[in-house]
């Protein structure tokens, strides 16, 4: 997500943003280009960007959309978007219709295609936080002298505890590691995690008041509220205010490791 314009309401600017993927292109022979399951997940968190962008009221255009919101944050619009896809039926329904044929996704189809982005859960979300203290790691701590970045990188695992596989002898993800250090999120990339925190608590709110079904007159009104707190208020003040006026009370992490790993929280 890109945006091009912010909100000003003094010079009368309304806001302005693209979202550019780089999907799969048609496959040839008349199959036009279709979305994997992927590719729609990617399309719904930079939507969510999107919208944060578009909805702000914050007057003031350095703090409108994205602007100011801490990293700790930033992620929420985009992941909350995510949801929408993993913990209804209905969102992908209308959305995965066979391009030929005009029939529903089959629901044994969808059901797998859910499981495999929950293939490994812990591990997945220990690779995340290992991930994250590195970046820390890194930046509060130099490479010395004759230091490899992937020795670095193993030793914060051993150190942390937060690596179960030895890595292959060729391993040199740090090296291309963009997101921290071409990317914006230098010293920051904690945000993806923390912020799953957050969207997961902010849809869990969907689904307390009953307002995860189409049509339902609660989604309409719990809608309204995320969009006049999370999606509006912008960096006009802190986002953990921004989230207490929408969830009511401070981030939990029950709603998170409910949808990770399944049934109750940890």
């Amino acid at each position: 997500m890109n945006g091009l314009a912010d909100l000003d309401v003094e010079r009368g600017r309304k806001p302005l943003t693209t979202i550019v993927g780089n999907f799969r292109p048609p496959a040839g022979d008349g199959v036009p280009a279709l979305l994997s399951f992927g590719e729609l997940h990617t399309l719904f968190h930079e939507f969510g960007h999107g919208l944060q962008h578009m909805l702000t009221t914050q007057a003031e255009p350095s703090l409108a959309g994205m602007g100011g919101v801490e990293w700790d944050a930033v992620e929420l619009s985009s992941q909350f978007m995510e949801y929408w896809l993993d913990e209804t039926d209905w969102v992908v329904k209308d959305i995965a219709k066979h391009y030929k044929t005009g029939e529903d996704i089959p629901p044994e189809m969808l059901h797998q295609l859910k499981a495999s982005l929950r293939f490994h859960p812990g591990l997945g979300m220990l690779g995340q936080l290992h991930l994250s203290i590195l970046d820390l790691d890194i930046h509060m701590r130099p490479l010395k002298a004759g230091e490899k970045p992937n020795e670095r990188d193993a030793a914060v695992a051993a150190a942390r505890h937060t690596r179960l596989l030895k890595p292959l002898s060729q391993d040199r993800f740090l090296n291309h590691f963009s997101h921290i250090f071409s990317g914006g999120y230098s010293a920051g990339y904690y945000s993806y995690k923390w912020a799953e925190v957050l969207s997961a608590d902010a849809f869990a709110l969907f689904e307390e008041k009953n307002a995860t079904q189409r049509g339902s007159l609660h989604l309409a009104e719990v809608g309204a509220l995320f969009a006049s707190t999370v999606l509006a208020e912008g960096g006009g003040r802190k986002a953990a205010d921004v989230f207490a006026s929408f969830r009511g009370r401070a981030p939990s992490t029950e709603a998170l490791l409910r949808y990770s790993f399944g049934g109750a929280a940890m």
